[in-house]
């Protein structure tokens, strides 16, 4: 039971993923959250570094694509300086959202990663998926209320289930 709410692994942010190990087993595409995975929630600029880090992925051959519950136009307005897919309204942790973005990476659950940072949206859908999952902490503590409260009962059951530790729970203030 437990096995759908975890990870397959948990870091920092998405700086700290290591793609070329994941690379050498085999995954092939990339599936990522957009705010407070990529950028701070709603935020409207996407960080030098961001671009870097996303064309490095993309030059080493993943496919990528965005997956966000937010408004399809607010992650329309996001990649679109990136030239990477993106859906918006997803309904994660719904498996049609990640069925829609496999389908348009033309990619296979199975050599697929997703990254976010939600247990209860992310984790859960990729999971449901069968994607190989990787939880990142929150980028910012801004957030709309119905997360907040989520990351509560998340920071319950994680520590619960001895998944993370208390730095998991810090916000990355880089």
């Amino acid at each position: 039971m437990a096995a759908k709410w975890l990870p397959d692994e948990y870091v920092a942010s998405i700086y700290h993923i290591d793609f070329e190990r994941l690379w050498t087993k085999g995954y092939r595409a990339v599936i990522t959250d957009l705010d407070n995975t990529l950028t701070k929630w709603d935020s409207p600029h996407c960080p030098e570094k961001l671009v870097a880090f996303l064309a490095s992925i993309t030059n080493r051959g993943f496919q990528l694509c965005v997956l966000s519950n937010n408004t399809q136009r607010r992650v329309d307005d996001f990649v679109r300086p990136l030239g990477i897919r993106a859906i918006g309204k997803a309904g994660k942790p719904r498996k049609g959202g990640f069925r829609n973005a496999l389908f348009a990476m033309k990619a296979d659950a199975s050599k697929t990663i997703m990254i976010g940072d939600q247990v209860f949206t992310d984790i859960v859908g990729g999971n449901r998926a069968g994607l190989y999952t990787v939880l990142v902490r929150p980028i910012d503590p801004v957030e709309n209320k119905g997360t907040k409260f989520m990351r509560h009962i998340e920071r319950v059951l994680l520590r619960k289930m001895q998944v993370a530790t208390t730095e998991y729970f810090r916000y990355d203030k880089k």
